[in-house]
């Protein structure tokens, strides 16, 4: 049977080294056509196809779109008030893709989908020069086209995976934000393990050299350019966090003192300040405190000291987001993060640095994880940093499992080999445990989902359309493939291709039909009313939103709207604005159907222009506000 395995093996493989060999220019077609492929899949199949999704993404689309209209590009603004949450680079790219096409959602999440992208082919580049331990590089020495294989794994890994599949499509900061803050890490780490290490022996900076080396590495300016554009996309913490992980990751190796001045911090300093201060010192010149007290101290120092907007999790909240958020993975990062040993660090002391990026990716993990454990306010977005660097150490892990038979072939042999085959079949017990809980918890959405005001019969909907039945089909068929792999010890370094396709149909077939399913029955209704406000509306006319809060119709009626919790504070305005805006003589209010002013009305004295979905579009007299008129 192991023979028969093997052979089947060899058929497949033999003939496609030789290919290689043969044809090495191929190597590198193959590699972009399949990042391509990948990022195609994850990032930009229908992208733009549904609309822009309550509450968040339309505050960040509009206000970019208020950038075109006004022209102020220092000030974010949405709905006439300014927007200090996020520094201005999103807005930027967006409103720069407005200009060249058009107003519309693909405009608006381009910047994530390509910031997505770019990390995923740094990834793969990354990966494929430094994808190995000690013992994996001698196998690379004697068979050159092993490690292309685990840097396509690798590149998978880093696009497919839940967190990042939301957030590369969603027209907010935190994808730029990871995009640049990643690929700052890449390049600090490319720019510290690229040089050959006879280069550094000559240079004078071996491991236990004393003279500093005199070469500057380009990546390192690649690393304080990214680190910059990451500030101007979410804040310090764009270079704060990228500090302490490469701190942490230096001392820990002892070479902080020698890889530090080769960086040239002054250098860097100076290009990190060129790129981010300029905007922070023009917002603050025109804002002055309010920018201050809002940007820094509430939104970024606040957040991480205290409870901001009823974001509160308990201390393992992070644990169960990894668990999710990077499935169907996560059930082999604890033996990933194992098998890196950190805990012996002489070994790491005297490996090359060639060989050191599970560790690397290691700290960074643990830099994320860790930071945002301790900031007091707590949401799933926040991790989603340190996916890459998941990706990176699970990579490895199938490089090393992948890599056992190709060293027995070239007489290279792994005194942890029985060990790891142990952890392997564990972690894939894990793993086809974890895929079965997805297929279940898919199968019984429609009735473990919560109520949601804006789809009353979102349950009916979903089990009507059939996408939990064949979400649960489809995991259902990876968790077989996944148990057929783990009986068989000679499969087992394939586990990893069970995941893979079942991640890739579950997109296709579920995934994408269920965005757009719930742009149907939870956006839609309020495009199709901002369209009928936008025609009926009458000069000077008001459009209110009263009971709920829903930025996307200001973005599609591109029309100031006001919002107030309840329909007595909405009578207490229109009453104002009969004594001081006579001149319009009626307003237009957009609420659900138990919350359209039946209750301080009398019958006739409203008129439904529109519905659709749960909500109405009425119109309304100012006179019928009067306080002798309401019940």
């Amino acid at each position: 049977m192991k023979a028969r395995y093997m052979k089947l093996g060899d058929r497949i493989t033999i003939p496609m080294k030789k290919f290689w060999q043969q044809h090495p220019r191929h190597r590198w077609i193959l590699s972009i056509l399949w990042v391509l492929l990948i990022g195609f899949l994850a990032f930009f199949w229908n992208l733009g196809s549904i609309g822009l999704i309550d509450e968040t993404e339309p505050l960040f689309a509009e206000a970019a779109r208020q950038m075109t209209v006004t022209g102020d590009w220092i000030v974010p603004f949405f709905n006439g008030k300014t927007r200090f949450d996020k520094p201005p680079l999103v807005y930027w790219l967006m409103a720069i893709g407005y200009k060249i096409l058009g107003v519309n959602e693909w405009s608006v999440r381009l910047p994530s989908a390509i910031a997505a992208l770019g990390l995923t082919a740094l990834g793969f580049y990354t990966l494929r020069r430094f994808a190995f331990l000690r013992q994996i590089r001698l196998i690379e020495q004697k068979i050159p086209n092993y490690l292309w294989f685990s840097a396509w794994i690798g590149a998978a890994l880093i696009a497919l995976n839940p967190l990042t599949l939301v957030w590369a499509r969603t027209g907010v900061s935190d994808m730029l934000l990871v995009g640049c803050m990643g690929s700052a890490l890449l390049c600090f780490f490319i720019g510290y393990a690229g040089i050959r290490e006879e280069e550094r022996e000559t240079r004078g900076w071996g491991d236990a050299g004393k003279q500093i080396d005199s070469y500057f590495s380009p990546w390192y300016v690649a690393f304080y350019v990214l680190s910059a554009l990451a500030v101007l996309a979410k804040g310090p913490v764009g270079i704060v966090l990228p500090g302490l992980i490469i701190a942490a990751f230096l001392v820990y190796l002892g070479k902080f003192r020698l890889v530090v001045p080769q960086m040239r911090p002054l250098l860097g300093g100076l290009i990190f300040a060129a790129i981010t201060i300029p905007w922070y010192i023009l917002v603050i010149w025109k804002q002055g405190d309010a920018y201050i007290n809002s940007f820094f101290g509430y939104h970024n120092l606040q957040r991480f000291t205290s409870v901001v907007n009823d974001h509160a999790a308990p201390w393992y909240f992070y644990f169960l987001i990894v668990l999710v958020g990077f499935a169907p993975w996560s059930g082999y990062l604890p033996l990933a993060i194992a098998r890196l040993r950190f805990w012996d660090r002489k070994y790491w002391q005297a490996a090359p640095a060639s060989t050191q990026l599970g560790l690397f990716a290691l700290f960074w993990f643990a830099g994320v994880f860790g930071f945002f454990t301790i900031a007091v306010t707590k949401l799933p977005s926040y991790v989603l940093p340190l996916m890459p660097a998941a990706a990176i150490m699970v990579t490895l892990l199938w490089t090393e499992q992948m890599s056992f038979g190709a060293g027995e072939k070239v007489g290279i042999r792994n005194a942890t080999y029985p060990m790891l085959q142990l952890g392997l079949w564990w972690s894939g017990l894990f793993n086809l445990v974890l895929v079965l809980a997805i297929a279940s918890f898919i199968f019984l959405s429609p009735n473990l989902i919560g109520y949601d005001p804006a789809v009353p019969d979102l349950k009916q909907v979903l089990q009507q359309s059939g996408i939990p039945l064949r979400g649960g089909i489809i995991w259902g068929i990876t968790a077989t493939a996944v148990a057929f792999l783990l009986r068989k010890k000679q499969l087992q370094p394939w586990l990893w291709s069970a995941n893979l396709l079942g991640f890739i149909a579950f997109l296709i077939f579920v995934l994408t039909p269920g965005y757009f399913l719930v742009d149907k029955v939870r956006q839609q209704p309020l495009r199709e009313l901002a369209a009928i406000a936008v025609q009926q509306q009458k000069p000077g006319e008001e459009l209110i939103m009263v009971g709920f809060e829903k930025p996307s119709v200001v973005f599609y009626t591109q029309k100031p709207v006001t919002f107030f919790p309840n329909f007595e504070f909405t009578i207490f305005h229109i009453q104002q604005l009969a004594a001081t805006n006579p001149a319009s003589p009626s307003v237009l209010i957009l609420a659900q159907y138990n919350k359209t002013g039946e209750a301080f009305l009398q019958p006739g004295q409203y008129k439904i222009i529109g519905e659709s979905g749960s909500y109405k579009l009425i119109r309304s007299s100012k006179k019928q506000f009067l306080p002798s008129l309401i019940k």
